[in-house]
């Protein structure tokens, strides 16, 4: 493994971690840690950002931002809501036909992004014998 990439798992795991204890902070009454939560999770975020950031840097590969970045990366945050959302509303809210059908949309969504980043590629379909 190379060291970029280890410092890019350990990190992202870290920030990961960091942004989901927030978000569950932010989102469970029960918790009452709404504060916290906030600036546990954008704490999280902000690692996830640096994390990016480093690892392209270790990589030798500039940080470009171009339309398609930013689009896919607004595509893969609104996929990952609405995937939340969906849960939400099975697990918290009561509504479990409505976070289902939520939930596969944004899991439509999530996976429509291979697609999006990698493109379509030619297959070979031609058997030889």
């Amino acid at each position: 493994m190379k060291k970029s990439n280890f410092v890019a798992m350990i990190l992202g795991t870290v920030g990961g971690t960091l942004f989901a204890i927030g978000m569950c902070m932010c989102l469970l009454e029960e918790w009452a840690a709404f504060k916290p939560g906030v600036i546990m999770g954008g704490a999280g975020a902000f690692i996830l950002l640096l994390t990016l950031i480093i690892w392209r840097k270790m990589e030798g590969k500039t940080l470009r931002m171009t339309g398609k970045t930013v689009g896919v990366t607004l595509f893969g945050i609104a996929g990952s809501l609405l995937l939340g959302v969906g849960m939400c509303f099975a697990m918290v809210w009561g509504n479990m036909i409505l976070g289902i059908l939520i939930g596969v949309v944004g899991i439509v969504l999530l996976l429509s992004l291979i697609p999006m980043v990698k493109g379509f590629t030619k297959v070979n379909a031609e058997v030889q014998i």
